[in-house]
């Protein structure tokens, strides 16, 4: 891939020995990040708390782009509570909180900054179960404030790969691009920056998966704080199935709507984190 041009962040997976490197990954989401700035902006939920972007599909996108922005005190999340859930352990933790995750497994550990990761998506009948597979890359900034440490997910293709292949469960595969940052501000509170794009896979047209992506990625942020809370100084004790499978050769879009050529009218499932939802047919 042409240094000249960059990484453009889109929901066209990449192969698994095709993966940038961490340092164009990590680049390319800052520079998004920094555009969801001239973004349009949307309405604000939460009581006001969690303020929501979007841009429409360009050129080289797959899907339009969504973004959300929230401050938080140290009551809600210190940095390090934010980052030890946001930036590591990243697909177990949200399978903690999102309960449609019913299973997450881990691929290939590129590093320790950067690994593979397949998540199981289960939603009651009609709706098919959906498998997302990304490739999730994390930076911390250690210098004080912390600012801009970013946690970047872009959808993996394994398909060419019988072993990997095969540790991916059985449902209609979904691609999301997502790119959060963590930023403490001069006043002592953090500001939490996400931005998405994603398609769900199967029928349903892409504008209906579009129509209520703004308001599920914002619910994201009171489900994770929520469970945040509720878990303050417990050890996490794994509730659903987790696997660590690592080869011998060394991740809320996520929700769902009925199988159905028709357009439904369905309440949306909620995901969070990067990979925040959307829609699925």
């Amino acid at each position: 891939m042409s240094q000249s041009v960059g990484l453009h962040l889109s929901i066209t997976p990449v192969k698994i020995a095709d993966i940038p490197s961490k340092e164009e990954i990590i680049k390319a989401g800052k520079q998004l990040l920094e555009s969801t700035t001239s973004w349009k902006q949307g309405k604000a939920y939460q009581h006001g708390k969690v303020k929501t972007f979007s841009r429409a599909k360009g050129p080289k996108d797959g899907a339009g782009w969504y973004a959300r922005v929230s401050e938080h005190s140290k009551d809600d999340a210190t940095f390090e509570e934010f980052w030890s859930k946001l930036g590591e352990n990243k697909a177990e933790n949200e399978m903690q909180y999102i309960p449609e995750i019913k299973k997450v497994t881990l691929i290939k550990r590129i590093s320790p900054t950067q690994s593979v990761w397949t998540l199981y998506y289960h939603f009651p009948p009609p709706v098919s179960p959906r498998v997302f597979t990304v490739v999730q890359t994390t930076w911390l900034n250690t210098e004080s404030p912390r600012a801009g440490s970013i946690i970047v997910s872009i959808p993996v293709d394994v398909s060419d790969n019988a072993e990997y292949a095969k540790m991916e469960e059985k449902g209609v595969k979904g691609r999301y691009v997502s790119v959060e940052r963590l930023q403490e501000l001069s006043d002592g509170k953090v500001e939490w920056r996400m931005a998405t794009s994603s398609t769900p896979g199967g029928k349903i047209p892409q504008f209906v998966a579009e129509s209520s992506m703004a308001s599920t990625i914002s619910k994201d942020v009171t489900h994770f704080l929520g469970w945040l809370h509720a878990n303050r100084g417990k050890e996490q004790a794994p509730t659903k199935a987790a696997e660590e499978t690592v080869p011998a050769t060394t991740a809320e879009v996520h929700a769902s709507v009925p199988e159905t050529s028709a357009v439904p009218n369905v309440e949306t499932a909620e995901a969070s984190g990067p990979g925040a939802a959307g829609t699925v047919a």
